[in-house]
């Protein structure tokens, strides 16, 4: 690995971040030709169905392809979906290198596009930036090697650990720069997932609001471009109805519960019966999980109360978490942040590497990714 090979996809994994906000469900990926050491195409997909990272690349480059060297931040496709193999393309464009990131973790693909290339005798190399690379798309990596979508959950608390007064009240904790990085991580993700004691409490719209996004990326991105996460609201007593705002604002929403209801339901609004647990009355959040990823959704951002972010860890369900910790103290009457319960052991408590802290306006952010028991 050359100090240009690392250059080059080094570009090519930022043109990839071009898409955080389009590409779902597919992956992030960027793309860089390179001929006799210019820069002669780039390109990152945008959006599934249409072309991918090569083909934008390979159209910028024309001529100016053959006998060049390609960076791509993913293994080329080598099968017909709703575009063209990218490998078939770059063979046909006489390539004389690629160089990837990382091996394709579809099975559809896994390892096919590589071989497909090394027989039209072009170079392969893999392993540049790997891991800068893996971590563009840990929903679609988590999705293809175990079948279950990336959890990524968000919590907001004071100082001492406290998301809501006594008497419930809680708006607002964080400040306005926390709340509108919330809403990029919000349009990064497949699905929203929450609780009808949440709704209840909160009547919250749980959407991607254009407005609050940074300036930056509503330049970048116009209002009609950012999809709508799908709402997923765990509802197993059928507690909610159509009146509240969610429900009557564009986008999906998916209500899992474990028994159906009557309710007449706008178009937007579908119901899933998901199962109990064995031996409890509680909604299987397994098997919500694993539907989940067989509808598509690769990456999720949990909002919700306590009790759920609770069971979701216990449960081994969450992937990272991010937390706001406010300049404030609310007090030992507050509510707590998690419900966890029945630990006698400090070997039993949930262990986490923080990968990331800094300052969002007047908080603190936490970044951290969750050890799981083997």
């Amino acid at each position: 690995m050359t100090q240009t090979d690392q250059q080059m996809m080094s570009r090519a994994i930022a043109l990839a971040k071009h898409g955080r906000y389009t590409t779902a469900p597919n992956p992030m990926v960027g793309c860089v030709i390179v001929n006799n050491g210019d820069i002669v195409g780039e390109g990152y997909h945008y959006q599934a169905g249409q072309p991918h990272a090569e083909v934008f690349a390979l159209r910028q480059a024309q001529q100016r392809a053959q006998g060049a060297t390609v960076y791509v931040t993913l293994e080329p496709c080598s099968h017909h979906g709703r575009t063209p193999p990218c490998a078939e393309a770059l063979i046909n464009a006489k390539v004389a290198r690629v160089v990837c990131a990382m091996v394709d973790p579809n099975p559809v693909v896994a390892g096919r596009g590589i071989a497909l290339l090394q027989a039209a005798g072009i170079r392969v190399d893999v392993g540049v930036l790997a891991l800068q690379a893996q971590a563009l798309n840990p929903g679609f990596i988590k999705q293809m090697t175990h079948q279950m979508p990336y959890v990524e959950l968000k919590l907001a608390a004071s100082l001492d650990g406290r998301t809501a007064l006594a008497n419930g009240a809680s708006k607002w904790i964080t400040g306005p720069k926390a709340r509108s990085d919330v809403q990029q991580f919000r349009a990064c993700a497949g699905a929203i997932l929450s609780t009808s004691a949440t709704v209840i409490a909160d009547n919250p719209s749980l959407n991607v609001r254009w407005s609050e996004l940074d300036a930056s990326v509503q330049q970048q991105y116009p209002q009609s471009a950012l999809r709508q996460p799908i709402r997923v609201i765990i509802d197993s007593q059928n507690r909610l109805t159509p009146e509240y705002q969610l429900f009557n604002l564009p986008g999906e929403t998916i209500l899992a519960r474990t028994t159906l209801g009557t309710e007449a339901w706008p178009d937007s609004v579908q119901q899933w019966q998901i199962p109990t647990q064995i031996n409890s009355n509680q909604l299987d959040l397994m098997a919500l999980m694993s539907r989940l990823a067989t509808y598509g959704i690769n990456h999720i951002w949990v909002e919700a109360g306590a009790s759920l972010a609770g069971a979701l860890l216990q449960q081994q369900l969450v992937d990272s978490l991010i937390l706001y910790q406010a300049p404030k103290l609310m007090g030992s009457d507050s509510r707590g942040l998690i419900d966890i319960t029945g630990l006698t052991s400090m070997a039993q408590t949930p262990l986490l590497t923080i990968t990331d802290v800094g300052v969002i306006g007047v908080d603190i952010r936490i970044m951290a990714t969750v050890n799981k028991n083997k």
